[in-house]
């Protein structure tokens, strides 16, 4: 198998990240979730031309640590690390401003 499983992990990811952890980048400008995909996916495509499918670690890596991090980050800030509550501190905490309802 080529470069097929490195783009059906990068697809992947690309489908269920913003599926699942869109409650937490609310407030996050488009282009700055392009450009983190961009470089995301340029890089695990240019490791794979150099060492095959331990290319895979970059993605995986960088979303089990960036995971890590967020759980940490919450439970610091007394925010539920699965469902952004309370949703004021969490915007808050982000430096978003609270939209007025």
């Amino acid at each position: 198998m080529g470069i097929e499983l490195e783009l059906a992990v990068l697809l992947g990811i690309a489908i269920l990240g913003p599926a699942i952890f869109a409650v937490f980048e609310v407030e996050t400008p488009w282009w700055r979730k392009v450009l983190k995909w961009t470089i995301i996916s340029a890089l695990t495509l240019g490791i794979h031309a150099l060492a095959g499918h331990w290319a895979l670690v970059l993605p995986l890596g960088l979303g089990a640590a960036g995971l890590g991090v967020h759980f940490w980050w919450c439970r610091a800030n007394g925010i539920d690390p699965v469902r952004a509550l309370p949703r004021r501190k969490y915007y808050q905490l982000r430096g978003w401003s609270w939209p007025d309802a």
